[in-house]
């Protein structure tokens, strides 16, 4: 087993699911409670990961962040390293990738509360900001646990993304999708279903406490 990849996966899934949070309730929220006929495009573009191949997400990536255009050239010379091929670009990476899979549970939960409490809080005086912080995630907990679990699953899975634009480093860009990928290459079925063993246990685990979650305590009443 590749220790070093497993603990990068799991830091790479960590840091890329508590970034989708924090940008994710409010983004939700906005297209919740906005009025704009913007936020139709705004949401397809949240959206777009789902329908695009990831080879291409990462292609676009590997460009837009390498040293060939401006932008790419200026993240380099800010953080003094070019994004493309480290552990800062496969978190640029997956957090697009991902976006979607924290995006969809908020807007659904958000979506089912209650409007009147949202009217209420409002007339109270309660900014987007606070609506969305005190309100929307507190009572759509289960979305919440939902977006937390599906980003993180889906980032510790990802392989199209991550081969483009990270490539294999060991220590830097090499995750358990890319060890899998190489295993079975070589023809190392048992290294690989040893893998994939790994990989297959901790989404059923993280699935279950979502569906855990959504079961009512205690018995049911006669």
């Amino acid at each position: 087993m590749d220790w070093q990849a497993l603990a990068l996966t799991l830091k790479l899934a960590a840091v890329t699911t508590a970034i989708l949070l924090a940008v994710s309730i409010p983004l939700a929220a906005l297209l919740v409670l906005g009025r704009s006929r913007w936020l139709a495009a705004l949401e397809a573009m949240a959206a777009l990961p789902l329908v695009l191949p990831p080879t291409v997400l990462g292609f676009f990536l590997l460009v837009l962040l390498g040293s060939r255009t401006a932008f790419g050239r200026g993240i380099a010379a800010i953080l003094g390293h070019p994004l493309a091929f480290s552990f800062a670009g496969l978190v640029v990476g997956s957090v697009i990738y991902s976006l979607p899979f924290a995006v969809q549970p908020l807007v659904a939960g958000f979506a089912a509360i209650d409007s009147s409490l949202i009217d209420a809080a409002r007339l109270l005086g309660a900014s987007p900001f606070r609506v969305a912080t005190t309100l929307l995630a507190p009572l759509a907990r289960r979305s919440l646990i939902a977006a937390a679990v599906l980003s993180f699953l889906h980032t510790m899975g990802e392989f199209g993304v991550v081969l483009m634009l990270g490539g294999d480093i060991p220590g830097a860009t090499r995750t358990l999708s890319i060890v899998l990928y190489n295993q079975v290459e070589n023809f190392d079925y048992a290294a690989a279903n040893r893998t994939a063993a790994i990989l297959l246990g901790l989404s059923a685990i993280a699935l279950a406490a979502i569906y855990l979650s959504r079961r009512p305590r205690g018995g049911r009443s006669a």
